[in-house]
């Protein structure tokens, strides 16, 4: 692995061949890794790459540095507190959280299914939240969402032109301050389809502090369901 040093930070980064023929880029994985992403076919020196975005490298280092992951190889954020997963050996696929203890345990024969039993505990939980608080906070906003779902997407959440609000099914991970500021959100998509001052007013009805709130979020680092093979 090469380290690149930026101010007080020793940064990893990696050298890889995107499509473009003409540009490179910088991008952090999300294990901090930076990785530089040089034009195919031409010569580029990685390092002069960082060294011209240095002041971009270290913002979104230090900011990446205080992310939390959903998900890690022995711990999982839920309702905003990690819970540590104990592991069992078993026959059969059974997950019992302890919320109390902090402790999540998992009994599988296979240690890697454990994050998709892990999945379908946030699926069947981030579900039942979804539900209850969009007929909770509908009213109080005046709209009236078609369907309500929770599913497999890269956002927190999102609404169509239809009234359809889907929620991803990680939403379980997020304390109730940010779970409440991600339904509000898609909430008010359905009186105002943009992100306009009249769009701000209506989250800011029920949300007041909403940017702070936008900011907590930024720092919580869902997973692809890729990780979970």
């Amino acid at each position: 692995m090469r380290f690149f040093e930026a101010g007080a930070a020793r940064i990893p980064y990696s050298v890889v061949r995107g499509n473009s023929r003409a540009y490179t880029h910088l991008r952090f994985r999300p294990d901090l890794t930076l990785e530089v992403v040089l034009p195919r076919g031409k010569a580029a020196d990685p390092e002069e790459a960082i060294r011209s975005q240095l002041g971009w490298v270290k913002r979104e280092y230090e900011r990446m540095s205080r992310t939390r992951r959903v998900l890690g190889r022995d711990e999982v954020l839920f309702d905003g507190a990690y819970l540590r997963l104990v592991f069992e050996e078993s026959s059969e696929d059974r997950l019992a959280p302890h919320i109390e203890q902090g402790v999540v345990a998992v009994r599988t024969k296979d240690r890697r299914r454990g994050r998709e039993l892990v999945r379908r505990w946030f699926l069947k939980e981030s579900s039942a939240y979804a539900v209850r608080k969009c007929g909770e906070l509908a009213p109080r906003l005046g709209v009236t969402p078609s369907r309500v779902d929770v599913r497999e997407i890269s956002k927190w959440g999102y609404c169509t032109r239809a009234g359809r609000l889907s929620f991803s099914w990680q939403l379980a991970a997020l304390p109730e301050r940010l779970r409440e500021y991600v339904v509000v959100h898609e909430l008010a998509h359905l009186a105002e389809f943009n992100h306009s001052p009249k769009f701000t007013r209506k989250v800011a009805s029920l949300v007041p502090d909403f940017r702070r709130r936008e900011k907590e979020l930024d720092l919580i680092l869902p997973y692809d369901r890729k990780e979970l093979s």
